[in-house]
């Protein structure tokens, strides 16, 4: 007779937290949010991997590229660079976040100088970003040709199809810098000359890099940024559980610093046989996540089989439709409160602290708060980065709103069969996920500050100034139907009725 589980699933939003006593001292400046990514003794030794935020992006083509990466590392967490592409394409984008130079920015808008106006707005609106280099071949290290920037041109005065080289700022104008000029030195050139940036350039002429004005400003703010021993920024990756034994090496090379195992359904022997062969040729050195799964067997499962963190959640995302189409999940706050149980139960028989991380169900911000409450170290997130500047969509305009595109690794657009399969067929048999749009949210720092700045508020209003205060002070109630339409605005008519969730 099959196995009946006595809870409902349940999900963030039909929990609060109950306001504790706060101290003087329980202020959102004074609250921590560093958290392990990766298993340890807990106790007897430091966690080899820490972040100084509890978030990392989800290993998704619409999530985690290599901009996106770089501009969470500033934050403090840790991106997955999507796996459903090729080997060699996944290790060019680590590489680029490691060879990432803090200050100096390779440029992502540049055009060859046959391009027109027409171009140049095409190019700014996909971009967001209003200066554009014109190289000889239209790429970012092709020889320095000139720069766009919005001063140049006035829209309502000039065609569209008028080229670039008629209004651009030509290089005999530009004040540029050598490649091996300090970012200190480039600050004082930007000052002195009053730039809005500097062209960094090799002997040859070619473009390396853009050094901006505006982000002197952001570099001093970012106090929590994530960097490894050789100041790079940190970037994780993620693999399957097909062609591990050539990825694996490729990215290793490539200087990544984590892995995750990137599926549906981790409680598998798939999952098991990938950690082994990783734990063989790379011993401990090669740190690598697994799942996802939603109960104390599949922890166990993957806690034995030597899994470094361990993530939770099977079909809560917002694309995702997997319990829809199998009828297999779990409420996402159930799970994690399940989940968590198992890994402190683990840590009591062996020593070892193995991180969870709540990937899905998040909604609101302050499910984020939810979920550490409920115990887990971190959260995976993929809309939530998929509206910003940085994720790797386009950027479009809708019904006179901005939105970017997000789909599903389990979409028939991502054809990401090597997370889905079974073992089977090397093609996607069935869809788990949708292609969709999300609301525009800006830049990626704007949002995640907004969004902490909320987590630490909540945090203080419990009385705790660290997660794991969080997690022992928190009390949490069950809420009914009736008081989460009490909990939002009701009987009053809204000004803006536009509103929309950001």
């Amino acid at each position: 007779m099959a196995y009946y589980f006595e809870e409902p699933s349940r999900t963030f939003g039909e929990y609060l937290l109950v306001p504790g006593y706060s101290s003087s001292k329980c202020i959102p400046s004074e609250v921590s949010l560093k958290t392990p990514l990766v298993k340890y003794r807990k106790g007897e030794e430091e966690c080899p991997f820490e972040m100084n935020i509890p978030m990392v992006s989800a290993i998704m083509q619409s999530v985690s590229g290599d901009r996106l990466a770089v501009a969470l590392a500033k934050q403090g967490g840790v991106s997955f660079i999507y796996g459903s592409q090729t080997i060699e394409e996944e290790a060019a984008m680590i590489r680029r976040v490691k060879a990432y130079k803090k200050g100096f920015v390779t440029s992502d808008s540049n055009l060859t100088p046959d391009a027109t106006l027409a171009d140049v707005l095409d190019m700014k609106q996909k971009s967001g970003h209003s200066t554009v280099a014109i190289t000889d071949d239209g790429t970012a290290h092709g020889k320095l040709l000139g720069i766009v920037a919005s001063r140049d041109y006035r829209i309502s005065r000039m065609s569209r199809d008028t080229k670039v080289t008629e209004f651009m700022t030509p290089l005999s104008k530009l004040i540029t810098a050598p490649d091996t000029t300090s970012l200190h030195d480039c600050n004082d050139i930007i000052w002195d000359n009053k730039l809005n940036s500097l062209p960094l350039i090799d002997k040859d002429g070619k473009l390396q890099y853009m050094v901006f004005r505006k982000d002197y400003d952001s570099h001093k703010e970012n106090v929590n940024e994530k960097l490894d021993a050789n100041k790079s920024y940190v970037v994780g990756a993620g693999i399957n559980t097909r062609d591990y034994a050539e990825r694996v090496p490729a990215l290793v090379e490539a200087g990544v610093d984590v892995l995750c195992i990137d599926s549906s359904e981790g409680f598998s022997e798939w999952q098991k046989l990938t950690i082994e062969w990783i734990r063989k040729n790379y011993g401990d050195k090669v740190k690598v996540g697994a799942g996802n799964v939603v109960d104390r067997d599949g922890f166990r499962f993957l806690a034995e089989a030597g899994a470094d963190f361990i993530k939770i959640g099977i079909g809560g995302g917002s694309i995702c439709i997997t319990r829809e189409t199998k009828g297999i999940g779990r409420g996402q706050a159930t799970a994690v409160r399940e989940v968590a149980a198992a890994r402190d139960e683990y840590y009591k028989e062996t020593g070892i602290y193995v991180p969870i991380c709540s990937d899905g169900g998040i909604v609101h911000d302050y499910h984020i708060t939810l979920a550490l409450a409920m115990g887990a170290d971190f959260v995976m997130l993929g809309r939530y980065f998929a509206r910003f500047d940085e994720s790797p969509t386009n950027k479009l305009r809708i019904n006179g709103n901005y939105v970017k595109e997000y789909w599903g690794e389990g979409s028939n657009r991502a054809r990401n069969w090597q997370r889905y399969d079974l073992g089977g067929a090397t093609k996607l048999s069935f869809e788990e996920g949708v292609d969709s749009y999300v609301p525009y949210a800006g830049p990626l720092s704007e949002g995640v500050q907004a969004t902490l700045y909320k987590v630490k508020s909540t945090m203080c209003n419990c009385g705790a100034l660290s997660i794991p205060e969080l997690q022992e002070k928190a009390r949490l109630t069950v809420v009914s139907s009736t008081s989460i339409v009490e909990g939002g605005s009701h009987d009053v008519i809204l000004k803006n009725s536009s509103r929309v969730y950001e």
